[in-house]
């Protein structure tokens, strides 16, 4: 028995034994008793109340039902003998090995007991054998699986992870173990970066270019891949620091799992752009003898993203839109809010078209279901879980019920709280909720003193005012505390450290209200999130590196008027207050045309157009413009190159580059913790991930 199957038997015991254990009240005043040290020499370890409500959970969970554990550990063939893999700049690009306290048999009570079983199940680390000769999958290289479908003389692989040598390493393992195949063709199945960002570790460009290789992907799939997140992308990569425990060490009171997944590989990103588009709701393909219906479900965990059944496999690819959780409707780290009525009508289609003859369904996460029984109530869970999530909160909405009270009403009825699929561990029930009331109506919930709120900052202080001083509002925290009202200590404690940012006693405070709501916490991005905060309210920002860019060949995807929307954003309005001009851009290799205009300290552009009597006209080639977009060249060293053409008055284009803002990822979340502290010993050597247009 392997260390994974032995950690998954006692995880998924009935015991409600703990490792931690209570003494002293509500705070554990004896560090030396527990099994295990905190890292964090400011951090605190699971309350009594904390302690009881996990053992709450062991009892009500369903934890009876074995059958994930089953088909987890199903066709393990071999694990590699090394857990961690190299990134050609010299760092360490992924370490599975960093999580092996998870296999050493305890019961953390610091980590919720169903978040302790879904991060053992995502331990599953080598190559797995889904279908007998036909599929395959290596696991635990990344956040996603990469799976690798037989063909006649080659392998057609399906979702080549994020980084380049992740990727690589999974098509060196399998060939080694199976024997060496050529990639024919590469399966993109939806536009997030960890299901194409490896690419270039299993293909070469070459040999797409040359048609040797077919690269397939949803329509709408390139304008996704670039496009989704770059608006707010600094946002986006700040917040995921909190979303996916970029800076938490990982241990039990930290981080232990990303629901999907352990963590994102932070390697070399590639793109190439693919050679077929699937732009049907449903097309089939035959590559090198392996029959393929695709499946188009536009608008549901990405905006464009496609299932695929294999009619003479009777296997079904179920993408990201079916894995072991229940996914964001809106992800924290931030973007547009996704339907969860289409989503359950898409998984309703594939139910219908396949699951009904289906023996086998796999995905680009999670593990493989067997059977078609298995396989049907798998897809009706997760269908009607979505279908419930959006149907509830809008009659909780239709009676009153607003987006500020809706994460404390909307409950899961009890046939779907006792199947593990429908448990929501990527998402949650609370901001799920809230999000698709956001969708459909708004974020204002109807109250005209929300309307236009006084930011934290400003409101803090009347507050701290009223409840007597900072004084008052810490006693009172702390009896919270030792009562176990986290939440009511919360929003007390939060009002005093808005009002005094540098007040170090209520940031402590708050940091162990949050600490413990973390551990109580199902769902790791909602604990990530709770945990990633304590740790910045105590030592601030860790220095570091930050995440790195998306790289080379995301830019060159970038359509050059993106890239003019982006300028736009990063312009600082003041700079250019009272300024006007007009300049037309042309790309001559791609035949684009661009009129640019700055008015009213506003910029906009318009494409296929060109002003008649612009200030200024600028002509290169987009494959110059690509250097300019990605920083390795200015447009001054392109002119003296002979590679970039002015034509006009200069200053249009120097009022415009004098206004551009740099964005950085280290602005404040909470109040008082931009300044930047030494990291602890303890960080993993892993906190650097890829940027948030990455992440799900």
């Amino acid at each position: 028995m392997t260390k994974l199957q032995k950690a998954l038997l006692i995880v998924l015991s009935l015991s409600t034994s703990t490792a931690f254990a209570a003494g002293g009240g509500a705070i554990v005043s004896d560090p030396g008793a527990m099994e295990g040290k905190h890292f964090d020499k400011k951090g605190k370890y699971p309350s009594s109340y904390t302690i009881k409500m996990q053992e709450m959970s062991r009892k009500t969970l369903p934890f009876e039902d074995k059958t994930d554990i089953e088909e987890a550990k199903k066709g393990f063939i071999a694990a590699p003998p090394y857990k961690t893999i190299k990134a050609e700049a010299g760092n360490v690009a992924w370490d599975m090995g960093s999580y092996d306290f998870l296999l050493q048999g305890k019961t953390f009570d610091s980590i919720h007991p169903s978040l302790q079983r879904q991060a053992v199940l995502n331990m599953a680390y080598g190559l797995y054998e889904v279908l007998p000769g036909k599929i395959y999958q290596v696991r635990g290289f990344d956040l996603a699986n990469i799976s690798f479908v037989k063909t006649n003389t080659g392998w057609i692989v399906f979702d080549p992870l994020t980084a380049k040598e992740t990727a690589k390493a999974a098509l060196d393992f399998i060939n080694e173990k199976l024997g060496k195949r050529p990639v024919v063709a590469v399966v993109y199945s939806h536009s997030h970066g960890d299901h194409f960002g490896g690419v270039r570790g299993v293909v070469d460009e070459a040999d797409v270019k040359s048609g040797k290789v077919q690269i397939i992907a949803p329509a709408g799939f390139m304008e996704a891949a670039v496009a989704e997140n770059v608006y707010a992308g600094n946002a986006m990569t700040r917040r995921m620091f909190f979303q996916y425990g970029v800076l938490l060490p990982r241990s039990p009171f930290g981080h232990v799992d990303q629901s999907i997944g352990k963590n994102t590989a932070a390697g070399n990103l590639g793109l190439i752009e693919p050679t077929k588009y699937i732009s049907q709701p449903f097309e089939e393909m035959v590559i090198d003898g392996v029959k393929m219906e695709f499946q188009n479900t536009p608008g549901t965990e990405a905006p464009a993203e496609m299932n695929t059944y294999f009619p003479e496999m009777k296997a079904f690819w179920a993408a990201e839109n079916i894995t072991g959780t229940i996914h964001n409707i809106y992800t924290l780290r931030g973007a547009l809010v996704r339907d969860a009525l289409a989503w359950s009508k898409n998984i309703n289609n594939a139910l219908y078209r396949y699951g009904t003859d289906a023996e086998v369904m796999f995905a680009s996460h999670s593990w493989p279901r067997f059977g078609n029984a298995r396989i049907q109530d798998v897809m009706r869970t997760q269908r009607d879980t979505y279908a419930y999530l959006n149907n509830e909160v809008l009659h909780q909405a239709n009676q009153g019920v607003t987006i500020n009270e809706i994460q404390n009403v909307y409950k899961l009825p009890e046939s779907l709280k006792n199947k593990w699929a429908a448990h929501s561990y990527h998402g949650s029930e609370e901001h799920n909720s809230r999000a698709v009331i956001n969708r459909y109506i708004g974020y204002w919930d109807g109250n005209p003193a929300t309307l236009m709120p006084l930011s934290p900052k400003d409101s803090a202080p009347l507050y701290v005012e009223m409840m007597g001083g900072s004084a008052k509002i810490i006693a009172k925290g702390k009896q919270l505390y030792n009562q176990g009202k986290y939440f009511q200590g919360v929003e007390i404690v939060n009002k005093l450290v808005y009002a005094e940012p540098t007040n170090t006693a209520a940031k402590d405070l708050l940091a162990d209200l949050f600490e413990q709501i973390g551990y109580q916490k199902e769902s790791p991005s909602v604990r990530n999130s709770f945990l990633g905060a304590a740790y910045e309210l105590r030592h601030g920002m860790p220095a570091g590196t930050p995440p790195k860019a998306s790289g080379p060949d995301m830019i060159r995807g970038m359509p050059t008027e993106l890239w003019l929307n982006s300028l736009a954003i990063s312009m600082d309005s003041k700079k250019v207050v009272g300024k006007k001009s007009v300049i037309n851009l042309v790309t001559p290799d791609n035949g684009e045309k661009f009129v640019v205009e700055l008015s009213n300290s506003a910029l906009t552009n318009i494409k296929g157009q060109q002003a008649k009597n612009p200030d200024l006209s600028i002509t290169l080639n987009r494959a110059d413009l690509n250097s300019v977009m990605g920083g390795t060249k200015t447009f001054d060293q392109l002119i003296q190159e002979g590679k970039a053409k002015f034509e006009g008055n200069r200053q249009a284009f120097d009022d415009l580059r004098s206004s551009l803002t740099s964005f950085t990822p280290d602005f404040e979340l909470m109040p008082g913790t931009k300044a930047k502290a030494a990291p602890l010993k303890t960080l993993d050597p892993l906190v650097v991930q890829e940027a948030a247009e990455l992440h799900q």
